[in-house]
C-alpha cells in the first residue's frame, strides 16, 4: 500500500480511461471474440453455460467471503462479550470489514450497478439483445438495474488485495501476487460469459485499490487518523459494555429468590 501502487492505479485508469473513451469500439470487439463462442444448441457467449467456468466463478466469490468472515466473527464475539479482547488485531478488523463495504458494497453493487445505466454485453444489440451499446463514461444507457459498469464480481475478487496488504512482509509479495490473480481470472471470467466489457472490470479492479489504499492510509499511516489496535478494542468496549452490563443486570435480578 505505498505510493508505487497507488500511481500504477491511477495510470492504469487514466490509459484504460482514454483508450475506451476514445475508442469504445475496442469494447465491442474484445466482447465480440466471446459472443462468437456458441454451443451445441447455439447459445452465444457460451463460457457462461460451461460448469467449470461457472464453478470457478463461485470459487472466487468465496474466496473474498472467507477472508472476510474472520474478521465479522472477531467483531461479533467482541460485541457480545466486551470485556474480552478482540481475537484479532483490531485495525485488521476495522479495515478488511470496511473495506468490503465500501468498495464490492457501496461502490460497485450500490452507486454504479444501479445508477450507471451501461447495458451489458450480452444485453446490447450488436450481441442479439434489445439495448443499445455506450461507451463506459456515458451513465445515460437502457439498463435500469444491476447494469454493467463495474462488475461486482471481480470488485469483489479484487478486495483480497486488501488482507494481503496485510500479509507478512516475507509472505506479502506473494499475497499481492494472488490476489491480483484472483482478480484477473474474475474479470476473464466475467467478460467470457458476456457479462461485463473491458472497461468494466479493469475500472472495478482501479477503484477497488484506490478505496483499499485509501482506507489504509486512513488506518495505518496518515498521523491524524490512524489507530492503534488497542485504540479499536477499547472503543469497541465503550460502546458495548454499557449494553452488556444492563442485559446482565437484568437478567440478573430477575434470578434473584423472592
Amino acid at each position: 500500500m505505498n505510493r508505487t501502487g497507488l500511481i500504477c492505479a491511477l495510470t492504469i485508469a487514466v490509459v484504460a480511461g482514454l483508450i475506451f473513451g476514445l475508442y469504445p469500439e475496442l469494447d465491442l470487439r474484445i466482447a465480440g471474440r466471446f459472443y462468437a463462442v456458441e454451443d451445441a444448441n447455439h447459445n452465444t457467449f457460451a463460457f457462461r453455460l460451461y460448469p467449470p467456468v461457472m464453478f470457478a466463478r463461485n470459487v472466487g466469490l468465496w474466496i473474498g467471503t472467507v477472508l472476510v468472515a474472520t474478521s465479522v466473527g472477531a467483531l461479533v464475539i467482541k460485541l457480545i462479550l466486551p470485556r474480552r479482547k478482540l481475537l484479532m488485531p483490531g485495525r485488521a478488523v476495522v479495515f478488511l470489514i470496511a473495506t468490503m463495504i465500501l468498495a464490492p458494497g457501496l461502490m460497485a453493487n450500490v452507486i454504479l450497478k444501479d445508477h450507471w445505466g451501461r447495458p451489458r454485453p450480452i444485453d446490447i444489440t450488436q450481441f442479439g439483445g434489445n439495448e443499445h451499446f455506450v461507451a463506459w463514461w456515458d451513465p445515460r444507457g437502457d439498463c435500469r438495474a444491476n447494469c454493467t459498469f463495474v462488475s461486482g464480481d471481480v470488485a469483489g475478487a479484487f478486495w483480497t488485495i486488501a488482507p494481503a496488504a496485510l500479509a507478512p512482509p516475507q509472505w506479502r509479495a506473494l499475497a499481492y501476487g494472488a490476489a491480483l490473480g484472483l482478480g484477473t481470472g474474475m474479470a476473464a471470467i466475467r467478460m467470457m460469459a458476456g457479462g461485463h466489457f473491458p472497461s468494466d472490470v479493469i475500472f472495478a479492479g482501479v477503484f477497488t485499490f484506490l478505496i483499499i489504499w485509501i482506507v489504509y492510509a486512513l488506518i495505518y499511516r496518515w498521523p491524524r487518523t490512524r489507530l492503534s489496535d488497542d485504540d479499536v478494542d477499547h472503543a469497541l468496549s465503550r460502546l458495548t459494555l454499557p449494553i452488556y452490563d444492563f442485559i446482565v443486570g437484568l437478567f440478573g435480578q430477575n434470578r434473584k429468590p423472592k
